[in-house]
């Protein structure tokens, strides 16, 4: 292992060691309190930009295989770990993860604090940060983090949705037959990909939809005269990377689908591409929430459901003004879940594929089909 050393912008400067690929990289910290699931992490396109520091202390104990990818590589700037594991041992381990990171160009951290980490970025909230295992003085890595551009304005959803469309082909992954179930639909949507994580896909199919996953440049246009021709029953709007605010042509197109009754479901990003289409900006919380523990109240049954979490904005609490909140989480407060008003639309803030993570909120995919 090399040495790697890290400079956040608060001035805060750490000596660690590295696995994975080597180099320099800038992102935006943020910690993820999952217990399990390290893989779909580090492949979840929503990551692109970040470093994720795990609270976990023990990861790549398991490894890695090919069933557990969340997507086609990996995106996250690099992943920070108090202890890494390089001899996994599971039955489905087919490489590790440091092999898994090599591969995507992601960095490493280990043998570093990450307690410390992650009470740092939970009382001063998400911060920039450069790691490198070339440049060790502080002063040029100060330079460095200073000359990068900030997540804010960095449009990643270009890297990580798909360029040609393709039709998904497998359902929900038995846990006891170890293999995915084949899909029975009876609706169709497409979906755009803004990053979207592969069992968020098997999960609709798993529901009763085919889904043609199609690229983020997909003209309105080209969606609505499918529509109008049935040829589709409506659209899903995926999770992604990033500050939504600096999407304009997503959002764009997203009030010309809006405006034609398209139904519509998003998660996460697509959740709040739809509040700014709304015409209700987002706005950015102070650490996210990053994880597979968190508590969330379902509005309608008055129940309290586990939730996976993966997002730094959030949308206002004046968007009731058009929209009926179905969630909300228990933390913060915060708004989770909306029915909109005037149209056949529904979203959520929270991941209700549970991957990782737990299965209360898999349900949601049931209430699209069924409004579709």
């Amino acid at each position: 292992m090399k040495k790697v050393s890290l400079y956040f912008e608060n001035g805060m400067f750490l000596e660690a060691k590295s696995f994975g690929a080597e180099g320099t990289s800038v992102g935006e910290v943020v910690f993820n309190t999952s217990m399990t699931g390290y893989q779909e992490i580090v492949t979840d396109p929503s990551y692109a930009g970040q470093f994720v520091t795990f609270t976990t202390p023990e990861i790549g104990n398991v490894g890695c295989n090919s069933e557990d990818m969340e997507s086609s590589g990996a995106y996250c700037k690099g992943i920070i770990v108090r202890s890494y594991q390089d001899r996994p041992s599971n039955f489905r381990c087919e490489e590790t993860l440091d092999v898994l990171l090599k591969k995507n160009n992601i960095l490493g951290i280990t043998d570093v604090d990450t307690r410390f980490i992650t009470k740092m970025l939970r009382a001063e909230g998400s911060m920039e940060m450069v790691a490198s295992t070339e440049v060790h003085d502080k002063d040029e890595l100060k330079k460095i983090l200073d000359a990068a551009p900030r997540i804010e304005e960095i449009n990643y959803i270009e890297q990580v949705s798909t360029k040609e469309s393709y039709i998904h082909k497998q359902a929900r992954y038995s846990e006891t037959k170890f293999e995915y179930e084949k899909p029975n639909t009876s609706k169709k949507i497409i979906a755009l990909d803004f990053g979207i994580k592969r069992n968020i896909l098997n999960e609709l199919t798993h529901a009763g939809m085919e889904v043609e996953v199609v690229p983020n440049s997909m003209e309105a246009s080209v969606i609505i005269e499918k529509f109008q021709a049935k040829e589709i029953d409506g659209v899903f709007l995926s999770n992604g990377p990033g500050d939504p605010l600096i999407l304009k042509d997503e959002q764009k197109k997203i009030k010309e689908l809006i405006a034609a009754k398209v139904p519509m479901f998003g998660i996460c990003l697509g959740h709040q591409l739809l509040s700014i289409a709304h015409g209700y900006d987002t706005y950015k919380l102070k650490f996210g929430h990053h994880g597979g523990n968190h508590p969330v109240m379902n509005e309608q049954g008055k129940t309290v459901e586990i939730t996976a979490q993966n997002h730094n904005y959030n949308v206002p609490e004046n968007i009731t003004e058009v929209a009926t909140v179905t969630h909300t989480n228990l933390f913060d407060n915060t708004i989770e879940g909306l029915k909109y008003n005037d149209s056949p639309t529904m979203s959520v803030q929270h991941h209700p594929e549970a991957s990782p993570g737990p299965h209360e909120s898999a349900y949601i995919f049931e209430e699209f089909k069924g409004m579709l």
